[in-house]
């Protein structure tokens, strides 16, 4: 191993051994007896350590933003012989993730605590998911993303079933196992098709390979359809979408948070290093998935997203159809405006939806989730402040000025129109106007209709000031998005040229 080997990895080792060592000390640390909160039944206390894992925690993980950041400005490596890549793409979404992270640990902890889930093996489980997302987006060799891949998606399936108590997690969580485990054995089958064509599992070599008109297309072909399928489950999208409203129905809201944010950077990251960095050659066999996929997510999840009264499940199509809008950026492979537009909606929309996940948690009580539109009722009358909020968020999902949604949306149907892709721009923005019916539906509750309930406001006042600047960011960076754009576009940029 030589110097820049260790120096690309550091980040990554930093969080294995300090999560590690945090979940060995939580359980020689003793804390104050009369600061542990009962939960649910009274019966158990919180677990001891959990209040010294959680501080540390946050503090490692605005480390390694700040790591992250600093990093942007290096040239791209490869390391370790050839399995790891840092690159200026790879270093803002992993600065990314581990801010989704840290955010939804901030807004979970009341939650988890009045829950019972507040202990140091769930903070523990979602940094070594960030670990496996880590891995995942600066993963250079087959290899490296399936471990990558599996080192993120386990942990998930342990939170999900964290609370082994309630029927809905444990239901969901067999529901995430099976179906990851069946995502995971095509993306795993595809990719072996692609090392028995090339022979190499070196993303850089088998660009290189399958680049020769000499190959057996036949095979490739079909590796390519089981790769494209197995990135569909990651990202949920149609018809591999199955999944997603009864995982985010069924996990807790902190879990659900965990799953909805930071792995859309993770699958994003997979997707480009996949098909744009490695299967590049075979354009005209992977674009046509992607428009079909990119089409049925935007028509099946708007809709089917009217009918649903429970947000969580609203809020599942609704991530359906925006991957849907990720996909299409991906269409215009040689241009890398589409491409910075794409990353930027990714990362957009992992804004607005800590911001939105996090307004729920906050409105749960012990014994009460804020889960449906009824819960919703009236906030306006009641907690002004916190409905304003929920509106931001609202109008950024469905793509309204002056939120960050509404410029992410115009940077992909811009990029669309530049491909000469117009039919596809327009089904984009029909769809986009079927789901702001209910987007608004959610605002209309909140602000029109009467309250059947009392409705009360959890959380430390650390975590509403987070979320108040999260609803803040959402509207900044959506009337001046030039700042995240123009980053976006010189990490892709330079991503790009040095590949």
């Amino acid at each position: 191993m030589q110097a820049f080997d260790l120096y690309a990895i550091l980040p990554e080792l930093v969080l294995l051994i300090v999560t590690c060592l945090l979940l060995v000390l939580s359980v020689y640390v003793r804390e104050n007896p009369s600061s542990t909160p009962r939960v649910e039944q009274d019966v158990f206390h919180t677990p001891r350590g959990v209040g010294f894992v959680y501080f540390f925690s946050i503090i490692l993980l605005a480390y390694l933003i700040f790591l992250f950041v600093g990093r942007m400005g290096d040239v791209s490596l490869v390391a370790m012989n050839g399995l790891f890549q840092s690159d200026p793409f790879s270093n803002l979404l992993k600065a990314c993730s581990c801010g989704a992270v840290l955010v939804s640990l901030i807004y979970s902890k009341k939650y988890l605590q009045d829950r019972g889930m507040f202990r140091p093996d769930f903070i523990v489980l979602a940094l070594l998911a960030l670990l496996g997302q880590m891995v995942l987006i600066s993963g250079a060799n087959l290899l490296t993303l399936y471990l990558g891949l599996e080192l993120m998606a386990l942990p998930m399936y342990a939170l999900v079933a964290m609370r082994h108590s309630s029927e809905k997690s444990v239901e969901a969580a067999i529901k995430y196992f099976i179906l990851g485990a069946l995502a995971s054995g095509f993306l795993l089958y595809g990719m072996s098709m692609l090392y028995g064509v090339t022979g190499s599992l070196d993303l850089i070599e088998i660009f290189k390979i399958v680049a020769d008109p000499r190959i057996n297309h036949l095979v490739m072909a079909f590796g390519l359809v089981f790769i494209v399928a197995g990135l569909a489950f990651k990202l949920g999208v149609v018809p591999f979408h199955m999944w997603v409203p009864d995982v985010y129905q069924g996990a807790p809201t902190a879990v659900t948070l965990m799953i909805a944010a930071a792995p859309k950077l993770a699958a994003f990251a997979l997707l480009f290093r996949l098909l744009v960095n490695t299967l590049l050659p075979l354009l005209g066999d992977w674009q046509p998935m992607l428009v079909l996929l990119a089409v049925l997510s935007l028509v099946v999840g708007n809709v089917t997203a009217i009918a649903q009264t429970n947000i969580k499940r609203m809020l599942a199509y609704s991530a359906i159809a925006q991957m849907g809008f990720v996909l299409l950026g991906m269409l215009s492979v040689f241009d890398d405006h589409a491409f910075s537009a794409s990353m930027f909606y990714a990362i957009t929309y992992v804004l607005t939806t800590l911001g939105t996940f996090g307004l729920l948690m906050i409105l749960s009580r012990k014994g009460y989730d804020c889960e449906t539109l009824d819960g919703l009722k009236g906030l306006n009358k009641t907690h002004p402040w916190f409905a304003f909020i929920g509106l931001v968020m609202m109008f950024s999902l469905a793509g309204i000025p002056p939120t960050v949604g509404f410029a992410a949306k115009l940077g992909v149907l811009e990029a669309l129109v530049d491909a000469e892709h117009t039919f596809l721009a327009v089904i984009a923005v029909l769809a986009s106007l079927v789901g702001a019916f209910y987007y608004l539906r959610v605002v209309k509750v909140m602000y029109f209709d009467q309250p059947d309930h009392e409705i009360t406001v959890t959380g430390s006042g650390f975590a509403k000031g987070i979320l108040g600047l999260n609803s803040i960011l959402v509207l900044v960076i959506g009337i001046v998005p030039a700042g995240l754009m123009s980053l976006c576009l010189d990490a892709m940029r330079r991503t790009l040229l040095g590949s």
